[in-house]
């Protein structure tokens, strides 16, 4: 048998078909995935049929379902895990035996269903599924059709949990990004993160301390995709916590900056930038290592870069407070480097010039506006799927 060419074509078979990975239970996919092999692959594999064992606690398997053409036998039988077959299958993978062979027993192969046992164990352990095997195969050959279905299995299986793990980093994302803008009397703010894969390492927040005072954050995990997604949630947990209990900026920052040097994630290197801003205009900020938000005030631009390093690396690192004043006119930009560092096809950045200018050229419209055109200008200039981008615009109206 040809193994590349019957495995691509195995795959093409499941690829054309809706697997239920939404059941609850992987056992269902297992089931479905044997039982179309079953069927389409009978002469090919020389497999008719078989059953599917589940793990019951550290001692035993139970027999939790058959597929194909499979002798009838009682669902619910228990199979001790010290059983041969079963210590043989769960430590090498995959197993070939005769009723002959020491350590099988044929009164209970005869009560499953069985008349060799040729099985392969699937997930983590979580499953073994045994097979009806053509008489006329020899050992290499069925040890060659054990195989494909083993790497078909547990390659789906493993997509399967990859996308569930996808799919809940998306629901966490999404309920922690927000959901509307503020209304913030005297001011006009919009933000948006746009991800480079599924899920985001960027963030930002608006947190209403009190009536009088909005706070405002953007982070970058370094990297992108679940890892990062992953620690930028922490921050946004730690965050919530602290102006819930009215902590001061920088306990705030000092206390996230040990929380994240203590993660057992690979991403441990987090910039955030977070203020607070009062409905008169003082905004008073710190800033861990981001990209430092300007201000424009006039033609002139204002950095805001008080504060210290990045989180996660140092724990007893310290930081710094900085204040401006936001007087009608005057607007703010908030940015993740995924805006500045955008690369086109001759490997030019787009750069904080372009952005700064971008900004000041489209200043007189909405915070929405000029958000959407700075993310439009990035898009068109930059690779697709680079790097995660955000953007926060707050605007000090004149009429605030």
């Amino acid at each position: 048998m040809d193994y590349k060419r019957l495995l691509t074509k195995v795959e093409k078979t499941l690829e054309s078909i809706e697997l239920d990975g939404n059941s609850g239970t992987s056992g269902t996919m297992v089931q479905q995935i044997a039982e179309i092999i079953a069927t389409n692959f009978r002469d090919e594999l020389g497999i008719s049929g078989g059953r599917i064992y589940e793990a019951r606690g550290d001692d035993s398997f139970e027999l939790i379902g058959r597929f194909g053409i499979a002798r009838e036998a009682r669902l619910g039988i228990s199979v001790p895990r010290g059983y041969k077959p079963i210590e043989l299958v769960l430590e090498n993978g995959i197993v070939v035996m005769s009723p002959d062979d020491p350590g099988v027993d044929p009164v209970l192969e005869e009560q499953l269903g069985a008349s060799r046992f040729a099985a392969i164990a699937a997930g983590d352990e979580e499953y073994i599924v045994s097979f009806d095997v053509a008489d006329r195969l020899g050992r290499e050959d069925i040890l060659f059709s054990l195989n494909l279905i083993r790497y078909v299995i547990n390659d789906r299986m493993r997509a399967m949990r990859y996308e569930s793990l996808i799919v809940e980093a998306q629901r966490i994302q999404a309920s922690i990004l927000p959901q509307r803008v503020p209304v913030y009397a005297g001011f006009d703010i919009w933000g948006k993160t746009v991800p480079a894969e599924i899920v985001s390492g960027d963030f930002y927040d608006f947190i209403p301390v009190n009536e009088n005072i909005l706070g405002l954050a953007i982070a970058d995990g370094s990297g992108h995709g679940l890892p990062a997604a992953l620690v930028v949630r922490d921050i946004y947990m730690g965050l919530r916590m602290a102006t819930d209990r009215d902590f001061k900026i920088i306990r705030t920052m000092q206390k996230l900056n040990r929380i994240i040097h203590r993660s057992r994630m690979t991403t441990k290197f987090v910039s955030l930038f977070y203020g607070e801003l009062e409905t008169g205009g003082i905004f008073i900020y710190t800033n861990a290592g981001h990209n430092a938000p300007f201000l424009l005030k006039g033609n002139k631009i204002e950095y805001l870069k008080n504060g210290g390093p990045v989180l996660g690396p140092t724990p007893d690192a310290t930081y710094t407070r900085g204040f401006v004043n936001l007087e009608p006119g005057d607007l703010m930009c908030l940015y993740s480097d995924g805006v500045v560092e955008a690369h086109d096809a001759h490997d030019r950045e787009f750069g904080l010039e372009r952005l700064q200018r971008v900004v000041r050229n489209n200043r007189e419209r909405t915070a929405q506006e000029i958000g959407q055109e700075v993310l439009a200008r990035v898009a068109k200039w930059g690779r697709a799927r680079e790097d995660d981008r955000t953007v926060v615009i707050v605007k000090a109206l004149a009429n605030g």
